[in-house]
């Protein structure tokens, strides 16, 4: 098959997947009034195969087949910036909101690659040909993937098998000839609710005693047990003149319920071997930060580009501060984008398989999450009061106030009023509105925390060799 159209993607989601909206189930997630427009928004990946545009960097051609670039197995560091090209224009035409129907699918689709080769090297073949077979059932079939890795975890200081609730992390209850039974959630689980397979990985490392709890495995969106309830963040509707961005891209999240789900053996990517549920859960990680930190980019862009253009409209682009600021926003975006491309560049080559240098990763994803927040607050403070204060969609349109609109609202020269409030009303919707904040909690917690990225980056860097040249000019032996 290898490529889908938008409407065979569309109509491979009308399938009676049980999808929960404030208590509701959802009929069909593509005509729901808030669902829907995420379908619409992940359509985008599939219209950039179409698009004469995109074609050459979204589609690859391989022994005289097409598929989807995300499925292109990475062998060295062109490749990954490649991935993070196409990551980074998809966003771009998500208006700054990543599209991750099939970015992070395969990010999962590339640890599994690695960690198959590493189990059947262990004397687990089995898992490596299985793995191989759902890849293939992917991307021959063009298929949209999501993935469901954070358990709920209850008790945070312990571990899977001492929480009082035996369902805090997905586990395995029964063992049948052809296949499992699973029971427990999933939270954080993005794009869900119209996504054709779901990836479920180990969230963490395991001990012995955590043995149930070792499961990956992959199931269809509508198998019978599997429940998704989605989010409401977000969901009110939306002035697309007030909110530009949200009111036409959405992301759902969804808790996912495993409510006894069976799965058939070949879809069993992990079963009870505790020592691999650690390595598994990091490989993806691996391969996640890097997408994470390249569909950043094109935010960066936009925080940057909406300051100064925001700057321009007011009149103040010339003050000594305001310079200043801008600077600091151009410093934030430029450092960002050359860690990951040194990352692709430095990558290392595991199993045959291009892996982004994890440090260089972890240190741009902690660099981009710690200062967020304060580029939030610059582009407000150049932005001004009006960001929360401005009239409304309706005041240009009424009679009774457009007049005094136009009038008062205008900005320095060659700004009207119109513009100008156009302009306020992206960097709102991009700072001060409900996707304002939908962003920033992404940038503390999305990929993994900060606390995980400064470990992660604290454990790759090599301090031996240089507490060594310290040791040596202080005269120690």
């Amino acid at each position: 098959m290898g490529l889908r159209s938008v409407e065979e993607y569309r109509n491979s989601l009308r399938d009676g997947r049980a999808v929960f909206f404030r208590g509701e189930r959802v009929a069909d997630v593509t005509a729901h009034p808030v669902i829907g427009i995420a379908v619409e928004h992940a359509t985008t990946d599939y219209r950039m195969a179409e698009d004469p545009r995109y074609r050459s960097l979204a589609v690859v051609e391989e022994q005289g087949s097409l598929y989807s670039r995300y499925y292109h197995i990475p062998r060295n560091g062109g490749d990954l910036n490649m991935r993070k090209d196409l990551i980074a224009a998809a966003t771009r035409e998500g208006a700054t909101l990543v599209v991750l129907i099939k970015e992070i699918g395969t990010d999962a689709l590339l640890a599994l690659t690695v960690m198959g080769e590493r189990m059947a090297a262990a004397g687990q073949p089995a898992y490596r040909e299985r793995i191989r077979d759902f890849y293939r059932h992917c991307r021959d079939n063009d298929l949209a993937v999501a993935v469901a890795q954070t358990d709920v975890k209850g008790d945070r200081s312990l571990g899977p098998s001492a929480q009082e609730h035996p369902d805090y992390y997905v586990r395995i209850v029964e063992e049948r000839r052809d296949g499992i039974v699973v029971r427990g959630a999933k939270v954080h689980t993005s794009v869900s609710t119209n996504a054709n397979e779901i990836i479920v990985l180990p969230t963490r490392a395991m001990r012995p005693e955590d043995q149930p709890y070792a499961v990956a495995f992959a199931v269809p969106a509508n198998t019978p047990g599997l429940k998704m309830i989605a989010s409401p963040h977000g969901s009110s509707p939306k002035d697309p003149f007030e909110h530009p961005i949200s009111a036409r891209h959405k992301m759902m999240e969804t808790l996912t319920v495993f409510d006894n789900v069976f799965v058939p053996r070949e879809r069993i990517f992990l079963q009870g071997e505790t020592a691999f549920a650690g390595p598994m859960a990091l490989m993806f990680v691996r391969f996640h930060r890097f997408t994470a930190v390249s569909y950043k980019l094109p935010l960066l862009e936009l925080m940057a580009g909406a300051a100064h253009a925001i700057a321009e409209a007011n009149g103040t682009l010339r003050a000594g501060h305001v310079r200043d600021k801008l600077t600091q926003l151009a410093a934030y975006h430029t450092t960002v984008r050359g860690l990951i491309e040194h990352a692709a560049a430095s990558c290392t080559i595991e199993d045959g398989v291009a892996i982004p240098n994890t440090l260089l990763t972890n240190v741009a994803k902690y660099h981009f999450a710690h200062n967020y927040h304060q580029a939030v607050q610059i582009v407000q403070d150049l932005a001004g009061g009006l960001l929360v204060t401005a009239p409304a969609a309706e005041d240009l349109t009424s009679e009774a106030t457009r007049d005094y609109v136009l009038r008062y609202m205008g900005g320095a020269k060659g700004f009207d009023s119109e513009q100008r409030l156009r302009l306020l009303n992206l960097i709102g919707d991009l700072t001060a509105s409900d996707f304002g904040g939908y962003q920033e909690v992404l940038a503390v917690h999305a990929e993994g925390g900060l606390e995980a990225e400064k470990l992660q980056a604290y454990r790759e860097y090599d301090f031996a060799p240089h507490a060594a040249y310290a040791r040596k000019l202080a005269g120690i032996e």
